[in-house]
């Protein structure tokens, strides 16, 4: 595996700002898309707020990977676009780009849902926090630790949302042996079930530019780093779990075997 940093002057090719370009209207939706769930069912307060708004985040990350997938690879998010530059997917300038279009994408997003929504009725515009565990309600929610208010316990769980996202893109989209066809839906499934399991303790954000973009509008900075550093974490460790676990291992396979 090699990182490939590609800064020349042939790397920022047509073919690259389409994909930039893919990446700033799909993210732009994707958010627009998600905040406006939240904003509808008014949050996840009911089980029946949570699963629309895990529905919406999963078939909309379905919907939009499936249709950009041949233009940018479909990343939809600074986390993927991070772990690919660093498993040498891609080149790091492209990386780049992908992230700052994803991360202008969603600021607009959010802009666009506040120019649509009621002002009594948008709330913090889908913005993300994190919700410690209260004995006198019970509900669910994180363990308070040692870094306050539950920041610990939503870093670990945003990383492994992250991680479980990745790997299955690397296991689907990325892995030349994965079923690509099916990736969409399994990438779609995975953030689902993500918002399923965390909505009520951290949002389930798994994607700093879903985080960034309701933060700007909303002026929403609390526990931010979270947001940032969890999912970087979690998709940098599963996209070089699974280069060296199963890419890796199945070429020199292959190589000891004499296959091409």
């Amino acid at each position: 595996m090699t990182i490939q940093m590609g800064f020349g002057a042939d790397d920022f090719d047509l073919k690259t700002w389409r994909g930039v370009a893919a990446e700033f209207i799909a993210t732009g939706l994707f958010v627009f898309l998600g905040c406006g769930a939240v904003v509808a069912v008014g949050g996840a307060a009911d089980p029946a707020g949570l699963v629309s708004i895990s529905l919406a985040h999963g078939l909309a990350i379905a919907l939009l990977v499936a249709t950009i997938a041949h233009i940018s690879g479909g990343h939809i998010n600074p986390a993927v676009s991070l772990a690919a530059a660093l498993s040498g997917k891609m080149k790091v300038s492209t990386a780049a780009l992908y992230i700052a279009a994803q991360m202008i994408a969603a600021v607009l997003g959010v802009l666009l849902l506040k120019g649509i929504v009621a002002g009594p009725v948008e709330g913090m515009l889908g913005a993300h926090g994190l919700s410690v565990y209260d004995p006198a309600t019970g509900q669910a929610g994180l363990l308070d630790n040692t870094l306050g208010d539950g920041a610990g316990a939503g870093l670990l769980l945003e990383g492994t949302l992250t991680f479980a996202l990745v790997f299955v893109i690397f296991a689907t989209a990325i892995d030349p042996r994965g079923n690509a066809a099916l990736a969409p839906i399994a990438i779609g499934l995975v953030v689902l079930v993500d918002h399923l399991v965390a909505v009520p303790m951290t949002g389930a954000s798994m994607n700093p530019a879903r985080t960034f973009g309701p933060a700007v509008v909303a002026n929403e900075w609390t526990d931010i780093w979270v947001y940032f550093l969890g999912p970087a974490i979690g998709g940098a460790i599963a996209a070089l779990v699974y280069e060296y676990a199963f890419i890796q291992t199945d070429k020199e396979e292959s190589a000891m075997q004499g296959q091409p």
